[in-house]
């Protein structure tokens, strides 16, 4: 069902993972799409696969960030649907922490995300949508995670603030927050095949529904947040980890 026909969507880090599945959701739904992601020749591969726009942007960088609203704005004119997903892994003990790893995860997943809406806001629609992609880590409290944890938190505050603010405009704001997601990022991580699955089947123990997500469980839900159905929603996080933070 093309739901969201019509609408112009921007999905920042849409080159893979869960970006690159509601990409190609937003696009079965009759959407514009448009995928920004750090690396030149990833993003132009995804969009290609995809049929979308994509264009290069740093999400942990403030000229880039004002840059690319720039330019769908010269492009597209104002975007009904605007989804902050871009993000990065990044941990320790808060005792061994670095400046250098909080920067990066923080320059990233909280300031960047942080400027990415506040750069977009002139170009919205009123009735736009507005999804940050969150995560369950963000009230739990495992060890090592302080600093993810904390710039995930930092959003849910960031998006319910934002939905109050933009209220006036009819402008929604929301946040999904996943547990453990099929993606390559574990695969990246620099794990052995055997050390991999030992991760895995450690991450599905911790997990009710014994059984990790997929990005496609995402992508759903960040659409049904995009369509007009969804229309009294706002201010809210939505958990998506079948039952892990419980």
């Amino acid at each position: 069902m093309e739901n969201l026909k019509g609408k112009i969507a921007v999905i920042t880090g849409g080159n893979s993972g869960i970006g690159y599945a509601t990409a190609k959701e937003f696009k079965a739904q009759g959407a514009d799409v448009i995928i920004t992601g750090r690396r030149q020749q990833a993003v132009e591969i995804a969009a290609q696969e995809l049929g979308v726009t994509g264009l290069v942007a740093d999400q942990g960088n403030l000229s880039a960030i004002e840059k690319l609203a720039t330019t769908i704005k010269d492009k597209f004119g104002k975007i009904d649907i605007l989804f902050i997903n871009a993000g990065v892994l990044g941990g320790a003990e808060i005792e061994t922490a670095t400046e250098e790893v909080f920067d990066y995860v923080m320059d990233v997943n909280f300031k960047g995300a942080y400027f990415t809406l506040s750069r977009f806001i002139p170009i919205l629609h009123e009735g736009a949508s507005v999804v940050f992609l969150s995560s369950n880590t963000a009230s739990m409290n495992g060890a090592n995670s302080s600093i993810y944890s904390s710039s995930k938190a930092a959003l849910n505050a960031i998006m319910k603030i934002a939905a109050v603010e933009l209220a006036p405009r009819k402008i929604r704001v929301n946040a999904v927050s996943p547990g453990p997601i099929e993606t390559e990022i574990l695969s990246k991580a620099g794990y052995s095949d055997e050390e991999l699955a030992g991760v895995k089947s450690w991450i599905i123990d911790q997990i009710p529904l014994r059984h990790m997500g997929k990005a496609d469980d995402v992508a759903k839900l960040v659409a049904h947040l995009s369509q007009t159905e969804a229309s009294f929603i706002t201010g809210s996080e939505f958990l998506i980890d079948g039952g892990m933070s419980l």
